[in-house]
């Protein structure tokens, strides 16, 4: 009989604590986002594209959500000192990331023993912030105007060409890794820090090839200081519309990989606060000023909902995932 009552009992407890929680995350969920101002993280130093983005949508947040949105640079580790510190902050929707590509769903694929999350479980997606695509450009001296012309070349002389990226287990990286896989080709990588002294070395003829971003490549094929060799997105840039697309090179149908950034909260956040983020977030890039403020830096305005996004990421991931194995990219 004592059995009985002291199960009863613990039900009647588990119950009570239940309703608990349950009530203080309600009241939580109902003074959100008047507590208190919200931390927007950005996992790389200010000054860089992924820092211009989040000061341009956290001021239109802040104006939406009529609370101050404050800009947090936290470099380090290629951006996953940033996205670590997001995982570990508490899930009440005063903790935002703007994540990207790189840390959110390549990182951990390369380097498991250092990185101490997971993209996928210990981040609550809010919603796609942008994409942008990545250009293939060439030393002034290389004898190549165009993908089919590297690809030659690298058949002839197999490990003479070489190419830079940021920085190994990047989506630039990846991106490179895929055009050579796909081309059954091998060329070296030569990781950098950042992208202004790749461009350096490419126009110094020190470097054969690069894999950077839109915005950084244009101005300088534009000049004629370095060779537009294709855009990684499956259509051409209107920037650069003489610059074909890798899927318009034979042996590249449907190739389409673009670099992106998006809004995440710490897992377990209310779904109402992820909701209300999705949907305030979805307005401010429609409007005409963020969208073409973005378009001057490469990228273009996300769109679509948490649970969207949400499957964007894994499928993303589940693509760097194979391109991570075939290549044998360790960090």
């Amino acid at each position: 009989m004592s059995y009985h009552i002291s199960r009863r009992a613990t039900f009647r407890l588990a119950a009570a604590l239940l309703a608990c929680c349950v009530g203080l995350s309600a009241q939580a969920q109902s003074i959100w986002p008047t507590a208190k101002p919200i931390t927007l993280i950005v996992p790389f130093s200010a000054g860089g594209n992924v820092d211009v983005t989040a000061r341009l949508v956290g001021q239109k947040l802040a104006e939406r959500l009529k609370q101050s949105v404050i800009i947090e640079n936290l470099g380090g580790a290629s951006g996953t000192v940033g996205v670590e510190k997001a995982v570990k902050s508490a899930p009440d929707g005063y903790t935002l990331v703007l994540g990207a590509d790189s840390p959110v769903a390549i990182a951990k694929l390369v380097n498991p023993a250092a990185v101490r999350y997971d993209g996928l479980k210990d981040l609550a997606p809010v919603g796609l912030v942008t994409t942008a695509p990545m250009v293939i450009v060439a030393r002034p001296g290389l004898a190549a105007n165009n993908l089919a012309d590297v690809i030659r070349l690298a058949k002839e002389k197999p490990g003479q060409l070489s190419y830079a990226t940021s920085g190994v287990g990047t989506v630039l990286h990846l991106a490179m890794e895929l055009v050579k896989e796909q081309s059954k080709t091998y060329m070296v990588h030569v990781p950098y820090r950042g992208g202004a002294q790749i461009v350096t070395d490419v126009i110094g003829n020190q470097v054969d090839l690069a894999m950077v971003v839109s915005v950084t490549a244009t101005p300088h094929i534009q000049g004629k200081r370095l060779k537009g060799i294709a855009v990684t997105e499956a259509h051409r840039l209107p920037s650069l519309p003489d610059l074909p697309a890798v899927a318009e090179t034979a042996g590249f149908k449907d190739f389409d990989m673009v670099s992106w950034t998006g809004l995440f909260a710490p897992a377990q956040t209310p779904p109402a606060i992820v909701e209300r983020l999705n949907r305030e977030l979805m307005e401010v890039l429609r409007s005409d000023e963020v969208r073409n403020k973005l378009a001057e830096g490469g990228a273009t305005a996300g769109s679509g909902s948490a649970v969207n996004f949400s499957r964007f990421v894994q499928k993303e991931q589940a693509r760097y995932a194979a391109i991570v194995k075939a290549a044998n990219i360790r960090d």
